[in-house]
């Protein structure tokens, strides 16, 4: 629902801890907390007044202030996975490079 990991996603998803070196484990469980608590950091307090329904306020995350850490996590599971070089960088840089179009101002430059 392009807001919520469902339970399906996470049953589903082709990972196990069990195989992934306890050194990198380890890894990944310090960069998770320091995710979470980053996140925590940067979220927002939203509220609305909705009149005769009342007053709702929610908290919302923005994960792109958090990047720095999700690219750490990123490099961890691209040795679990395999992949090359060229497969991280599309990964890490895939916003930067094709949502903001910023890959083709850099090779104008």
């Amino acid at each position: 629902d392009v807001r919520n990991v469902n339970k399906r996603e996470i049953d589903n998803f082709p990972c196990s801890l069990d195989c992934i070196a306890s050194n990198k484990l380890n890894k990944l469980s310090k960069l998770a907390l320091n995710l979470l608590e980053d996140f925590s950091k940067n979220s927002k307090t939203i509220t609305n007044n909705y009149g005769k329904f009342g007053i709702l306020s929610i908290q919302s995350f923005q994960p792109r202030l958090s990047k720095h850490i999700i690219d750490e996590i990123d490099k961890i599971l691209a040795q679990y996975y395999g992949f090359t070089d060229e497969e991280l960088d599309f990964i890490i840089n895939y916003d930067i490079k094709y949502r903001m179009g910023q890959s083709n101002q850099d090779e104008e430059e």
